[in-house]
This record gives C-alpha cells, structure tokens and sequence, in this order.
C-alpha cells in the first residue's frame, strides 16, 4: 500500500480547495467539446472550408495529449502550484487570442497554445484535490469533482450552439477568461505544494529533451492520425500512413528510452503494478465508449430523426444530470463495497443502456432515447471513481502526478480512437447495408412493384405526369432505402460499444481486492 505522506497544511477548508480545481479543469474539459457545432461558423467567418476548420479540433486535441502525460514530471521541475497557475495563466490568454483571431492559421496556432496550457490541468488538479483530504472524505470530495469533469463534455455541444446562434462563435472562447482570473486568484490564496515535491527539487531534475521530443512526435502523430482517418479514407492515403509510421515509432521509442532514465518524463514503470495497468486499459475503454456514444447520439438524431442541434442536446442532457445524481451515491458506496463489484456493475448497465440503442428505429420518440441514455449514464456513474480506486490503491503518494496523467492520457486516446473508429464503422456498415439492401430495388421484386404502383399514384393524384411520378416514386425509394441503410448502420455502431463494455468485465477479476475504507479515491 503506498505510503500515507501528511497532506500541506494550508489553513483552508479542502472544500474550497475542491472548489478551486474543479473551475479550472471544468473550463478545460468544455473546450474540448464545445467548439465542434461552431466549425462551420468559424469556417465562414474566417473564409476557409469547413474541413480546414476541423484543425481547430485537431490541434488542441494534439497539444492537449502531449502535456498530459508530462505534467508530473513538470510539477517536480518548476513545482506544482507555480506550474499549475501558469498553465491557467497560459489557457486563459489563449483562449482570448482565440477569441480575437482574425484567420484560421492564428486560430489554430492559439489553439495548440490552449491545449498546452489545459493539459496538465487536469491530471494536477486531481493530485491537488486528494491531497488535500483525509482518505475518508475522499470519496465525497472527488465525486463532487467528477460531476464537473463528466458534466463538461455533455453540455459543451449544447452550451457551444447556443451561445454561437444568440452571440458569436468567439465567446465561446471568451467565458473563460473571468473563469480563468477566478481560478488563479483562487489558486494563488489556497493551494500549496507538499512536502515530497520540495524534496524532488532539491534532488534535482534532469530535463530530458530527447524523452519529450519523442512522445510529441509519437502522440502528435497518432492524434493526427485517428482524427483525419475516416476523412482521408486511412491507409489509402500517404500522409495516414505516414502518421501511423512516425506514431508507431515514436511511441516505442519512447517507452524503451523512458524505461532507461532515473527521472523519466513519463514513468512506465507505473505500469508494473497490475492493478494499476488494467485500471488504465479500462480507462481507456470507458473513453472509448463514451467518447463515442457521445458523438454518434446526436449525429443520430439530427440526421435520421431530425431533431435540431437544441432538441438533440436535451436528449443527451439528462443523461449528465443522472451522472451528477448518481456522483455522490457512489462516493458513499466507493467506501464501503469493494470497488470490482461497483465497475461490473456500471460496465452492466451502461452496456443495457448501449443495447438499448441497438434497438432503435426511425419511428422511436423523444422518451425513448432519452431513457436509453439516461441507463447508460447511470452506469457510466458507477465507472469513473470506482476504475480510479483500483488504480491507485497501491502507487506510492509521490507518484501520483505521473499516475493522473497515464490515466488521464489513456481516456483521451480511448476517446479519440472511439470517435475515429465508430465514425468509420458507421460509414462502412451504411455501405454495406446499402448494398444489401439495393438488391430489392429491381423490378423482380414484388415489394419494391407494389410500393412503386403506390407511390406513383399518389403522385399521379397529386397534379404530376405518369413520368415524373414514376421518376419521383424513384428517389423517393431511394431515399428511403439510405435511411434504413444508415440506421442499421447506427444499430451497429451502439452494439459494438455494448460489447466493448461487455468485454472488460473479465478484465475487473484480475484485479485485487482493495480494501473500501483504505482507498484513495481519484475521478476522471
């Protein structure tokens, strides 16, 4: 069990301190998402294709992963607080740069300076937050913070196509300059750095420009990678393959190096710990799942079921309202039911809420997908803290910045890879469908007659020639047959998540036992 180090003594109620981070991080974890229903604004104002506008995307989700797996290391080089106000600091301007940007080169360049700044946000806040209570209240404190983080990304979409449609896409980027001030004058009264990172300093920190230059090749390229797949029709284009090379490389290289070095910019050693390297793959997956679910639902009710951009949020809405209902129930349970019981249980039942989905049609209502959502939430719930108990039941307390930033790094590559395959998914099984389904569009097929004759004078009825009916009954089946074709399709995409889900169960029984009231607790 890893050493119990006594928490900083600052004076302050560690509520306040759970306050304090939350802000920081809630502000990063929104932009991850909300600047997606603005792309097309942004492309038109900034006189560029909506693909061009994507790299808004691309390039903070890019300098996003390669901070957060280093925010550890930098915490012991420059000191924690120091670095995690600058990091605020550092969000904050950019995100007004963004905001001011008069062209996309300069969006997009503000950007990669956003997600370098947010990076680390994350990772170091959680180390701040369970440092900051005693073992026992940990569970509360980090549910609390776990409903922002898990809340963020469920309303950025809807937040971001409000405030583009009432305002302009820029103030997505301005709230969180008042955030950011708040934050750092918050931050700057309350939080101190504990004891052992003093101690690291002293001992000296070698920078290792070699560690850091691979891990940005390796992460930078995968990114790039999994973003433009689907676009670029993956390895049928040279600069995918390319990627996948330069990532591949990278990312090994970077193992076997780190592996050698006293002070590595990311500890894989970490991962020797059984625990911990499962906890860590299940995180993966649960960005994976959720990440994807998340972006597939929405497309699925504004392109089949023709819901608005404001309709289809209120479907995903509660959904997050479950999670933050469902938050502080499992911090109280965290500590008194073995943590593996409290993952099979939320893997069960978000996977019910995913096999729900599969079962949807062109004809279900607002409820139905609503309640569907609202079941895989309530499992989702029952994953994040639970996943994170296990994890770090036994890493040593000076290890724990290394640890949140693993942790943090395999939920934002899971969820990337869930968004890049799911969208390919959804496109190859769409042509399959459809291919399937075009071979009873022929005049053999006594169906496709029947419904030809129906609609034809139903047309003819309606003031149209003999042609133009034939010819309009037509596109109409067509029509018809790529919606079918591109439901199935979906029904596809949510049954392969469900298995996903499914499929870590029997990963949780590797795991050992961890006592509930001895725990720390940490939440993604």
């Amino acid at each position: 069990m890893s050493p119990d180090f006594p928490r900083p003594r600052t004076g302050v109620n560690p509520w306040m301190i759970a306050g304090t981070v939350m802000l920081a991080t809630f502000m990063e974890v929104l932009d991850t998402s909300v600047a997606n229903v603005s792309l097309p604004h942004i492309a038109g104002n900034l006189s560029s294709s909506v693909d061009e506008a994507t790299w808004v995307l691309t390039s903070y989700l890019v300098s996003n992963a390669v901070v957060l797996p280093m925010s550890g290391w930098f915490s012991l080089l420059f000191g924690r607080k120091r670095f995690y106000m600058t990091c605020v600091l550092m969000f904050t301007l950019s995100s007004m740069l963004c905001g001011l940007a008069p062209s996309l080169p300069l969006l997009v360049f503000f950007r990669v300076l956003q997600g370098l700044g947010g990076g680390a946000l994350q990772p170091i806040s959680q180390a701040i937050l369970v440092e900051s209570f005693p073992r026992e209240k940990q569970g509360m404190a980090q549910a609390v913070y776990g409903m922002g983080v898990v809340f963020a990304p469920v309303i950025g979409p809807t937040l971001g196509g409000w405030i583009t449609d009432n305002y302009s896409w820029r103030w997505i980027f301005f709230i969180n300059i008042p955030v950011g001030i708040l934050s750092l004058l918050m931050t700057y009264m309350m939080v101190t750095d504990p004891p052992y990172l003093a101690e690291g300093r002293k001992r000296g920190v070698h920078i290792d420009a070699i560690g850091i230059g691979l891990l940005t090749l390796g992460l930078a390229s995968l990114e790039l990678m999994l973003d433009h797949g689907q676009k670029e029709d993956w390895f049928s284009s040279h600069m995918i393959v390319f990627a996948a090379i330069l990532a591949g490389f990278g990312l090994i290289a970077v193992v076997l190096w780190e592996l050698r070095k006293k002070d590595p910019v990311v500890d894989f050693r970490m991962l020797k710990d059984r625990n911990f390297a499962i906890a860590t793959g299940a995180m993966f997956l649960l960005g994976f799942v959720l990440y994807s679910s998340t972006a597939m639902l929405p497309i699925f009710l504004q392109t089949l079921m023709g819901y608005n951009a404001t309709t289809s949020g209120e479907v995903i809405s509660p959904g997050g309202i479950a999670i933050l209902f469902m938050m502080p129930i499992v911090g109280r349970l965290v500590g008194k039911v073995d943590a593996r019981l409290l993952i099979i249980g939320g893997l069960s039942v978000s996977s019910l809420g995913l096999f729900q989905m599969s079962h949807f049609n062109l004809d279900i209502d607002f409820g139905t997908a609503v309640m569907a959502r609202v079941v895989q939430s309530i499992g989702l719930a029952f994953l994040f803290i639970p996943i994170n108990v296990t994890a770090f039941a036994f890493v040593p307390k000076e290890r724990t910045n290394y640890a949140t930033g693993l942790v943090n790094l395999a939920r934002n590559i899971g969820g990337s890879s869930g968004i890049a395959l799911s969208t390919t998914l959804l496109t190859r099984r769409s042509q399959f469908h459809q291919h399937n389904l075009v071979s009873h569009l022929t005049p053999l097929d006594a169906n496709y007659q029947a419904a030809m004759q129906g609609l034809s004078q139903t047309l003819v009825q309606r003031g149209a020639d003999t042609v133009q009916a034939t010819n309009q009954a037509q596109g109409m089946l067509y029509g018809m047959l790529q919606q079918q074709s591109t439901m199935r399709a979906f029904v596809d995409v949510f049954w392969v998540l469900g298995v996903v889900f499914l499929c870590v169960i029997p990963l949780v029984f590797l795991m050992r036992k961890v006592q509930p009231h001895k725990a720390p607790v940490m939440v993604e």
